[in-house]
Protein backbone atom coordinates (compact mmCIF):
# COMPACT_ATOMS: atom_id res chain seq x y z
CA UNK A 1 0.00 0.00 0.00
CA UNK A 2 1.35 3.42 -0.95
CA UNK A 3 2.22 5.76 1.89
CA UNK A 4 -0.31 8.51 2.39
CA UNK A 5 0.41 11.54 4.55
CA UNK A 6 -2.37 12.27 7.02
CA UNK A 7 -3.87 15.71 7.58
CA UNK A 8 -2.45 15.72 11.10
CA UNK A 9 1.04 15.11 9.75
CA UNK A 10 0.63 17.88 7.18
CA UNK A 11 -0.42 20.28 9.90
CA UNK A 12 2.55 19.28 12.04
CA UNK A 13 4.93 19.89 9.14
CA UNK A 14 3.34 23.25 8.40
CA UNK A 15 3.66 24.26 12.05
CA UNK A 16 7.32 23.27 12.11
CA UNK A 17 7.99 25.19 8.91
CA UNK A 18 6.25 28.29 10.24
CA UNK A 19 8.21 28.06 13.48
CA UNK A 20 11.48 27.87 11.54
CA UNK A 21 10.49 30.95 9.53
CA UNK A 22 9.46 32.82 12.68
CA UNK A 23 12.74 32.04 14.47
CA UNK A 24 14.83 32.86 11.42
CA UNK A 25 13.22 36.29 11.14
CA UNK A 26 13.78 36.79 14.87
CA UNK A 27 17.50 36.20 14.32
CA UNK A 28 17.61 38.46 11.28
CA UNK A 29 15.76 41.23 13.12
CA UNK A 30 18.31 41.09 15.92
CA UNK A 31 21.52 41.02 13.92
CA UNK A 32 20.93 40.71 10.20
CA UNK A 33 21.24 37.68 7.95
CA UNK A 34 24.86 37.07 8.91
CA UNK A 35 23.85 36.43 12.53
CA UNK A 36 21.14 33.93 11.57
CA UNK A 37 23.05 30.68 12.10
CA UNK A 38 21.27 27.45 11.30
CA UNK A 39 22.23 25.93 14.65
CA UNK A 40 20.77 28.92 16.51
CA UNK A 41 17.61 28.90 14.42
CA UNK A 42 17.16 25.19 15.10
CA UNK A 43 17.62 25.75 18.81
CA UNK A 44 15.06 28.55 18.92
CA UNK A 45 12.59 26.54 16.85
CA UNK A 46 13.11 23.42 18.95
CA UNK A 47 14.03 21.25 15.97
CA UNK A 48 17.10 19.43 14.71
CA UNK A 49 19.20 21.16 12.04
CA UNK A 50 18.29 18.32 9.68
CA UNK A 51 14.62 19.26 10.05
CA UNK A 52 15.36 22.70 8.64
CA UNK A 53 16.90 21.14 5.55
CA UNK A 54 13.84 18.95 5.08
CA UNK A 55 11.79 22.11 4.68
CA UNK A 56 14.37 24.21 2.82
CA UNK A 57 16.97 22.86 0.41
CA UNK A 58 19.65 25.20 1.67
CA UNK A 59 20.40 28.09 4.00
CA UNK A 60 20.12 30.40 1.00
CA UNK A 61 16.64 29.09 0.17
CA UNK A 62 15.53 29.68 3.76
CA UNK A 63 16.88 33.23 3.72
CA UNK A 64 15.28 33.95 0.33
CA UNK A 65 11.91 32.86 1.73
CA UNK A 66 12.38 35.05 4.80
CA UNK A 67 13.30 37.99 2.58
CA UNK A 68 10.22 37.48 0.38
CA UNK A 69 7.86 37.38 3.33
CA UNK A 70 9.40 40.34 5.15
CA UNK A 71 9.68 42.56 2.08
CA UNK A 72 6.15 41.80 0.92
CA UNK A 73 4.88 43.23 4.20
CA UNK A 74 6.74 46.47 3.46
CA UNK A 75 5.51 46.59 -0.14
CA UNK A 76 1.95 46.15 1.15
CA UNK A 77 2.44 49.11 3.52
CA UNK A 78 3.57 51.32 0.65
CA UNK A 79 0.62 50.17 -1.45
CA UNK A 80 -1.69 50.96 1.45
CA UNK A 81 -0.25 54.47 1.77
CA UNK A 82 -0.68 55.06 -1.97
CA UNK A 83 -4.34 54.04 -1.85
CA UNK A 84 -5.55 56.84 0.45
CA UNK A 85 -7.54 59.82 -0.88
CA UNK A 86 -5.61 62.78 -2.25
CA UNK A 87 -3.71 63.79 -5.34
CA UNK A 88 -0.70 61.83 -6.51
CA UNK A 89 1.86 64.14 -4.91
CA UNK A 90 0.17 63.84 -1.51
CA UNK A 91 -0.06 60.06 -1.82
CA UNK A 92 3.56 59.71 -2.91
CA UNK A 93 4.64 61.94 -0.04
CA UNK A 94 2.76 59.72 2.41
CA UNK A 95 4.11 56.49 0.93
CA UNK A 96 7.73 57.65 0.90
CA UNK A 97 7.35 58.95 4.44
CA UNK A 98 5.94 55.63 5.64
CA UNK A 99 8.76 53.72 3.95
CA UNK A 100 11.42 55.83 5.68
CA UNK A 101 9.69 55.91 9.05
CA UNK A 102 9.21 52.15 9.16
CA UNK A 103 12.84 51.62 8.18
CA UNK A 104 14.13 53.89 10.93
CA UNK A 105 11.79 52.34 13.48
CA UNK A 106 13.36 48.91 12.89
CA UNK A 107 16.87 49.76 11.67
CA UNK A 108 18.39 46.29 11.82
CA UNK A 109 15.47 44.72 9.98
CA UNK A 110 15.53 47.48 7.39
CA UNK A 111 19.31 47.21 6.98
CA UNK A 112 18.94 43.49 6.33
CA UNK A 113 16.28 44.10 3.69
CA UNK A 114 17.77 47.16 2.00
CA UNK A 115 21.54 47.02 2.14
CA UNK A 116 23.13 44.13 4.02
CA UNK A 117 25.49 42.08 1.81
CA UNK A 118 23.61 38.84 1.15
CA UNK A 119 23.80 35.61 -0.82
CA UNK A 120 22.98 35.76 -4.56
CA UNK A 121 19.55 34.16 -4.09
CA UNK A 122 18.58 36.81 -1.55
CA UNK A 123 20.04 39.60 -3.69
CA UNK A 124 17.88 38.35 -6.56
CA UNK A 125 14.81 38.70 -4.34
CA UNK A 126 15.93 42.19 -3.39
CA UNK A 127 15.91 43.18 -7.06
CA UNK A 128 12.44 41.69 -7.50
CA UNK A 129 11.04 43.79 -4.68
CA UNK A 130 12.79 46.96 -5.78
CA UNK A 131 10.84 46.46 -9.01
CA UNK A 132 7.66 45.96 -6.99
CA UNK A 133 8.15 49.29 -5.21
CA UNK A 134 8.97 50.97 -8.52
CA UNK A 135 5.77 49.62 -10.10
CA UNK A 136 3.68 51.12 -7.31
CA UNK A 137 5.40 54.48 -7.64
CA UNK A 138 5.13 54.38 -11.43
CA UNK A 139 1.35 54.00 -11.25
CA UNK A 140 1.08 56.94 -8.82
CA UNK A 141 3.29 59.10 -11.05
CA UNK A 142 1.15 58.23 -14.07
CA UNK A 143 -1.91 59.26 -12.04
CA UNK A 144 -0.22 62.54 -11.19
CA UNK A 145 0.57 63.27 -14.83
CA UNK A 146 -3.02 62.50 -15.84
CA UNK A 147 -4.52 64.72 -13.13
CA UNK A 148 -2.02 67.54 -13.69
CA UNK A 149 -0.35 67.47 -10.27
CA UNK A 150 2.89 66.27 -11.92
CA UNK A 151 4.49 67.47 -15.14
CA UNK A 152 4.95 65.17 -18.11
CA UNK A 153 7.87 62.80 -17.48
CA UNK A 154 9.06 59.23 -17.93
CA UNK A 155 7.06 57.62 -15.12
CA UNK A 156 9.00 54.36 -15.22
CA UNK A 157 12.39 56.05 -15.00
CA UNK A 158 11.19 58.46 -12.31
CA UNK A 159 9.83 55.61 -10.20
CA UNK A 160 13.14 53.75 -10.43
CA UNK A 161 14.94 56.91 -9.35
CA UNK A 162 12.61 57.22 -6.36
CA UNK A 163 13.40 53.70 -5.17
CA UNK A 164 17.11 54.30 -5.59
CA UNK A 165 17.07 57.67 -3.85
CA UNK A 166 15.13 56.64 -0.76
CA UNK A 167 16.98 53.35 -0.38
CA UNK A 168 20.44 54.88 -0.78
CA UNK A 169 19.66 57.77 1.54
CA UNK A 170 18.80 55.31 4.32
CA UNK A 171 21.89 53.11 3.98
CA UNK A 172 24.08 55.30 6.19
CA UNK A 173 21.56 55.90 8.99
CA UNK A 174 20.59 52.21 9.05
CA UNK A 175 24.12 50.83 9.01
CA UNK A 176 25.09 48.95 12.19
CA UNK A 177 28.38 50.89 12.15
CA UNK A 178 26.66 54.29 12.03
CA UNK A 179 27.73 56.48 14.92
CA UNK A 180 26.77 59.94 13.74
CA UNK A 181 23.15 59.76 14.84
CA UNK A 182 21.63 58.97 18.19
CA UNK A 183 19.40 55.87 18.08
CA UNK A 184 15.88 56.63 19.18
CA UNK A 185 16.21 60.40 18.71
CA UNK A 186 12.83 61.24 17.21
CA UNK A 187 13.84 64.79 16.27
CA UNK A 188 16.82 63.57 14.26
CA UNK A 189 14.70 60.93 12.58
CA UNK A 190 11.93 63.39 11.72
CA UNK A 191 14.49 65.75 10.21
CA UNK A 192 16.00 62.92 8.19
CA UNK A 193 12.62 61.70 6.91
CA UNK A 194 11.56 65.22 5.97
CA UNK A 195 14.81 65.80 4.06
CA UNK A 196 14.52 62.52 2.15
CA UNK A 197 10.88 63.01 1.22
CA UNK A 198 11.43 66.65 0.27
CA UNK A 199 14.26 65.65 -2.07
CA UNK A 200 12.18 62.92 -3.71
CA UNK A 201 9.08 65.06 -4.19
CA UNK A 202 11.11 67.94 -5.58
CA UNK A 203 12.67 65.56 -8.06
CA UNK A 204 9.21 64.64 -9.30
CA UNK A 205 7.57 68.06 -9.27
CA UNK A 206 10.56 69.94 -10.70
CA UNK A 207 11.16 67.43 -13.49
CA UNK A 208 11.36 68.68 -17.05
CA UNK A 209 10.15 66.71 -20.06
Amino acid sequence: MAYRETEKMRQRKAQARNKIIECTWECVAEGGFRSARITRIAGLAGVATGTIYRHFESREDLFAEIFRLATQREVDKVAEALSVPGNAVERLDGALRKFAQRALKGPMKAWALIAEPVDPKVEQERLVYRKAYASLFEKAIQDGIAEGSLSEQNARLSSTCLVGAISESLVGPLSPTQTNTTPGNDNNQDELVNAIVCFCIRGLTDSRS
